[in-house]
Protein backbone atom coordinates (compact mmCIF):
# COMPACT_ATOMS: atom_id res chain seq x y z
CA UNK A 1 0.00 0.00 0.00
CA UNK A 2 1.27 3.18 -0.87
CA UNK A 3 1.93 5.90 1.83
CA UNK A 4 1.71 9.72 1.26
CA UNK A 5 3.48 12.46 2.37
CA UNK A 6 2.80 16.28 1.96
CA UNK A 7 4.91 19.27 2.12
CA UNK A 8 4.24 22.43 2.34
CA UNK A 9 5.59 26.41 0.60
CA UNK A 10 4.04 29.60 1.84
CA UNK A 11 4.69 32.50 -0.69
CA UNK A 12 4.14 36.05 0.06
CA UNK A 13 4.24 39.13 -2.44
CA UNK A 14 6.18 41.72 -1.11
CA UNK A 15 5.74 44.44 -3.54
CA UNK A 16 7.87 45.55 -6.86
CA UNK A 17 9.19 41.85 -8.12
CA UNK A 18 9.99 40.86 -4.33
CA UNK A 19 8.25 37.87 -2.45
CA UNK A 20 9.06 35.73 0.40
CA UNK A 21 9.05 32.03 0.95
CA UNK A 22 8.43 29.82 4.08
CA UNK A 23 8.89 26.22 3.62
CA UNK A 24 6.98 23.47 5.95
CA UNK A 25 9.67 23.35 8.13
CA UNK A 26 10.30 26.46 9.01
CA UNK A 27 13.26 27.84 6.61
CA UNK A 28 12.22 31.24 4.88
CA UNK A 29 13.98 33.50 2.43
CA UNK A 30 13.70 36.50 0.28
CA UNK A 31 13.29 35.20 -3.80
CA UNK A 32 12.73 37.31 -6.99
CA UNK A 33 12.90 36.39 -9.96
CA UNK A 34 16.07 36.32 -11.85
CA UNK A 35 17.86 39.55 -13.08
CA UNK A 36 17.06 39.16 -16.81
CA UNK A 37 13.32 39.05 -16.32
CA UNK A 38 13.21 41.99 -14.45
CA UNK A 39 13.92 40.78 -10.58
CA UNK A 40 16.83 40.94 -8.45
CA UNK A 41 20.19 39.64 -8.05
CA UNK A 42 22.02 37.79 -5.15
CA UNK A 43 18.87 36.11 -3.95
CA UNK A 44 16.88 33.17 -4.66
CA UNK A 45 15.18 32.76 -8.05
CA UNK A 46 12.45 29.97 -8.55
CA UNK A 47 14.91 29.11 -11.67
CA UNK A 48 17.72 28.45 -8.53
CA UNK A 49 15.30 26.97 -6.17
CA UNK A 50 14.41 24.24 -9.11
CA UNK A 51 18.43 23.59 -9.41
CA UNK A 52 19.32 23.29 -6.09
CA UNK A 53 16.09 21.02 -5.24
CA UNK A 54 17.18 18.51 -7.94
CA UNK A 55 21.01 18.83 -7.03
CA UNK A 56 20.34 18.75 -3.12
CA UNK A 57 17.81 16.11 -3.50
CA UNK A 58 21.00 13.71 -5.40
CA UNK A 59 23.36 14.75 -3.08
CA UNK A 60 21.36 13.05 0.23
CA UNK A 61 20.31 9.97 -1.57
CA UNK A 62 24.29 9.78 -2.76
CA UNK A 63 24.97 9.77 1.14
CA UNK A 64 22.43 7.15 1.81
CA UNK A 65 23.20 4.90 -1.56
CA UNK A 66 27.07 5.88 -0.03
CA UNK A 67 26.37 4.06 3.35
CA UNK A 68 24.55 1.01 2.06
CA UNK A 69 27.46 0.39 -0.71
CA UNK A 70 30.48 0.62 2.71
CA UNK A 71 32.24 3.36 1.11
CA UNK A 72 33.88 5.74 3.53
CA UNK A 73 33.07 9.01 2.07
CA UNK A 74 35.90 11.58 1.85
CA UNK A 75 33.85 14.22 0.29
CA UNK A 76 30.79 15.30 -1.91
CA UNK A 77 30.66 18.67 -3.96
CA UNK A 78 28.55 19.35 -6.85
CA UNK A 79 27.89 21.56 -9.33
CA UNK A 80 24.64 21.55 -11.20
CA UNK A 81 23.60 23.14 -14.40
CA UNK A 82 20.23 23.54 -15.13
CA UNK A 83 19.54 24.45 -19.01
CA UNK A 84 15.75 26.33 -19.80
CA UNK A 85 14.85 27.22 -23.19
CA UNK A 86 12.61 30.51 -24.09
CA UNK A 87 10.05 29.78 -26.59
CA UNK A 88 9.09 32.13 -29.37
CA UNK A 89 6.27 32.72 -27.48
CA UNK A 90 8.39 33.58 -24.47
CA UNK A 91 7.14 29.64 -22.75
CA UNK A 92 10.31 28.52 -20.62
CA UNK A 93 11.29 24.97 -19.58
CA UNK A 94 14.49 23.34 -18.07
CA UNK A 95 15.63 20.75 -20.62
CA UNK A 96 18.45 19.88 -18.90
CA UNK A 97 19.94 19.02 -15.46
CA UNK A 98 23.59 18.37 -15.57
CA UNK A 99 24.95 16.94 -12.38
CA UNK A 100 28.94 17.27 -11.95
CA UNK A 101 29.72 15.67 -8.70
CA UNK A 102 33.12 15.38 -7.64
CA UNK A 103 33.33 12.30 -5.21
CA UNK A 104 36.24 11.51 -2.66
CA UNK A 105 35.80 8.09 -1.21
CA UNK A 106 38.84 5.91 0.67
CA UNK A 107 39.61 2.77 -1.27
CA UNK A 108 40.48 0.73 2.34
CA UNK A 109 42.02 -2.52 1.56
CA UNK A 110 40.19 -2.86 -2.13
CA UNK A 111 41.43 -2.43 -5.40
CA UNK A 112 40.58 1.28 -6.68
CA UNK A 113 38.46 0.00 -9.90
CA UNK A 114 36.60 -2.15 -7.26
CA UNK A 115 35.24 0.68 -5.19
CA UNK A 116 35.15 3.27 -7.81
CA UNK A 117 32.17 0.69 -9.59
CA UNK A 118 30.75 0.78 -5.84
CA UNK A 119 30.58 4.18 -6.32
CA UNK A 120 28.98 4.73 -9.51
CA UNK A 121 26.42 1.95 -8.61
CA UNK A 122 25.80 4.24 -5.35
CA UNK A 123 25.64 6.98 -8.08
CA UNK A 124 23.24 5.58 -10.15
CA UNK A 125 21.07 4.62 -7.26
CA UNK A 126 20.78 8.38 -6.33
CA UNK A 127 19.69 8.98 -9.42
CA UNK A 128 16.84 6.23 -9.35
CA UNK A 129 15.32 6.91 -5.64
CA UNK A 130 15.97 10.81 -5.99
CA UNK A 131 12.10 12.08 -5.65
CA UNK A 132 12.90 15.16 -7.39
CA UNK A 133 15.30 13.89 -9.81
CA UNK A 134 12.53 11.55 -10.78
CA UNK A 135 9.60 14.18 -10.87
CA UNK A 136 11.12 16.72 -13.55
CA UNK A 137 11.12 16.20 -17.74
CA UNK A 138 14.23 17.70 -17.85
CA UNK A 139 16.88 15.40 -19.33
CA UNK A 140 19.31 14.54 -16.29
CA UNK A 141 23.28 14.12 -17.11
CA UNK A 142 25.55 12.98 -14.36
CA UNK A 143 29.45 13.44 -15.58
CA UNK A 144 30.98 12.03 -11.92
CA UNK A 145 34.73 12.78 -11.03
CA UNK A 146 35.09 10.00 -9.02
CA UNK A 147 38.54 10.10 -6.17
CA UNK A 148 39.17 6.80 -5.12
CA UNK A 149 41.93 7.51 -2.36
CA UNK A 150 44.69 5.28 -0.66
CA UNK A 151 43.54 4.81 2.74
CA UNK A 152 45.29 6.95 5.54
Amino acid sequence: MSRTATYYADVRWEGEHWGHVTMGNGAGMRFSAPPDAHGHAGVLTPEDAFVAAASTCVMLMFIWSAERFKLKLLSYECRTEGTKVIELDRTEIFTRLRFRPVIRVAAGPEPKDAVEARVRRALAAAQKYSLVANSVKSQIVVEADIVVEDAA
